[in-house]
């Protein structure tokens, strides 16, 4: 049974990151962060000459046909595509940037509460999770940064969902990279 084809890509460890692997515990460690994350029954890890290899378990215990097989080949690419996000992040790090659009609309970072002014009658006070920085370079642009890359999404999206851009005059907080469909107003 092969892998999916993302699943057979070997993600190379770079310098100074330290992958180890004890029974179906893969813990790794870097710069800038470590994770210890357990792995799936389905789903056995190599690591050899600075390469981590994700493979099929032979001793799953999982039928390998029909849609059985597509689970495994799902299971295998999300692992191996996990463990390049974990490995990213311990060197590099993850950052999403948040635009503020609109009058009177501002952000503000103090230490681990961030302080958005959305029109509302009252300030929205959002407290940061651990493991996320968030840095306001401009009162309207706020920059989310972290080693776990799922949790710098949820972070960016929680914050967006506070006032989400309307369809109209694009109102509201959007991500940078964020294309906004416009819809044109009624007319008589």
């Amino acid at each position: 049974m092969s892998a999916s084809r993302v699943g057979r890509k070997p993600v190379t460890i770079p310098s100074g990151v330290e992958v180890t692997l004890q029974g179906q515990e893969l813990a790794i460690k870097g710069p800038k962060g470590h994770f210890s994350v357990p792995l799936h029954p389905f789903v056995a890890v190599i690591i050899e000459n600075g390469v981590v290899k994700v493979q099929t378990n032979p001793n799953g215990g999982y039928c390998r046909n029909g849609s059985g097989s597509k689970l495994l080949k799902a299971i295998t690419g999300t692992t191996r595509a996990n463990i390049a996000n974990m490995v990213h992040g311990v060197t590099h790090a993850f950052e999403k940037k948040l635009l503020l659009v609109g009058v009177g609309y501002k952000a503000q970072a103090k230490g681990k509460v961030l302080s958005l002014s959305l029109g509302f009658s009252h300030p929205v006070d959002f407290n940061v999770p651990e493991g996320i920085t968030i840095e306001t370079p401009a009162p309207t642009e706020i920059t989310v940064k972290g080693t776990d890359k799922k949790l710098v999404g949820l972070v960016a999206s929680k914050i967006r969902s506070y006032r989400g851009p309307e369809p109209y005059k694009g109102k509201g907080v959007r991500y940078a990279n964020e294309n906004i469909v416009r819809k044109e107003t009624k007319k008589k």
